[in-house]
């Protein structure tokens, strides 16, 4: 399993309409080929920063599956309006897990 990590920024003052688009795009990961989880992590220091993780059986079914999907296009219509900057998307894998 691998972790898709999206570093988002928002324009100021689009924080609640944000959350809510996201909350509408569940369903839209929650039925994409091999995606195990998903949540959405609000910066406590700076209100517009979030963190979008989302957990993949594969690399391959985000960058491949999911991203020449309908569905990322209806995620992206949801909330590409909200980006103050495009988001900055890295993929980790757990090396280690204390507890």
């Amino acid at each position: 399993m691998i972790f898709e990590i999206a570093h988002i920024r928002v324009k100021p003052d689009t924080q609640a309409a944000f959350e809510a688009a996201v909350a509408e795009a569940v369903p839209l990961f929650r039925r994409a080929a091999g995606c195990v989880s998903m949540r959405l992590e609000r910066s406590i220091e700076e209100r517009d920063a979030y963190r979008l993780v989302v957990g993949w059986e594969t690399l391959e079914n985000h960058t491949v599956d999911f991203r020449s999907s309908a569905d990322f296009l209806a995620w992206r219509a949801l909330v590409g309006g909200f980006f103050l900057a495009p988001p900055q998307v890295e993929h980790m894998n757990t090396v280690l897990t204390g507890f």
